[in-house]
């Protein structure tokens, strides 16, 4: 059984102490891989980013240099790890990518006060678990094995075990970087992480809880097939302080093909359009 966890009953637990980078002065900008993702995966234009920013790095629970307990992988835990990770900053513009915007949005949802700004990059949303499914399974299928568990699993422990070194050849569309640290988590946190926060939880909840006055800037592919760009405006529809940047011809990796656009909607330089 999954083990659920109160943001209000986690206060008196000792948090995972997570991985984290730090680097700039200036107002606080966390910013959250997605899965699979590590700290690394902002090193593509982060220098402008810093001269201007206190940026802070983090790798989320179970990923990256992060502890990997072996526990349910809840929405809860993540966020409780996160609030501690970012205890010292009294408030931060957050910006997410993929599970990363998906913990971004939960943790604001539960922590308003704490957040200036949301920006979630790539943000999956299907609303439920079987939605998910049916995009996934096609037609096309996208990415048929990511619905079953136990291929997932089993893709975890290939690539950490066998193929993990051949990655940076196999990948040859992301920085080296970004395709070694594919293999730094666990299968349990993988797979609890990818069905607890991302299938089995709609996140039309955390949105709906947010504060009507928090500025929300969605920026997006239109040409992401792991995350429909579809989704993410049905989640942004009839929500006044949310805004879809859509980028033409652009994958699920708004901030590898267009960090510049996306620095530019952090620091809230750009008018969301």
């Amino acid at each position: 059984m999954e083990e659920t966890l109160s943001i209000a009953a986690a206060a008196d637990r000792p948090a995972p102490s997570l991985h984290a980078s730090e680097q700039g002065r200036g107002p606080a900008v966390v910013l959250l891989p997605g899965l699979g993702g590590t700290t690394r995966y902002w090193d593509v234009g982060l220098e402008p980013l810093s001269q201007v920013a206190h940026v802070v790095r983090i790798d989320l629970l179970g990923f990256g240099d992060s502890p990997k307990p072996w526990a349910a992988y809840t929405i809860e835990r993540h966020v409780v790890a996160l609030l501690a990770a970012t205890a010292h900053l009294p408030r931060m513009t957050l910006v997410g990518h993929s599970l990363g915007a998906a913990l971004a949005l939960m943790l604001a949802a539960r922590a308003p006060e704490r957040v200036e700004r949301l920006v979630l990059l790539g943000l999956p949303y299907f609303g439920n678990r079987r939605a998910a499914y049916s995009y996934y399974r096609g037609p096309p299928a996208y990415a048929w094995w990511a619905t079953n568990v136990v291929l997932v699993a089993l893709a975890c422990l290939l690539t950490r075990r066998v193929v993990g070194w051949l990655l940076p050849y196999i990948l040859t569309d992301i920085p080296r970087v970004v395709a070694r640290d594919l293999v730094k988590h666990t299968w349990r946190s993988s797979t609890s992480s990818l069905w607890n926060v991302l299938y089995d939880h709609d996140l039309a909840e955390d949105a709906a809880a947010l504060p009507p006055t928090l500025p929300v800037v969605c920026v997006h592919g239109d040409a992401d097939l792991m995350a429909p760009i579809a989704g993410v405006r049905r989640l942004a529809a009839d929500r006044p302080g949310w805004h879809v940047v859509a980028l033409a011809g652009v994958d699920h990796h708004p901030w590898l093909r267009c960090p510049a656009v996306c620095r530019r909607h952090v620091l809230a330089e750009a008018a969301p359009s």
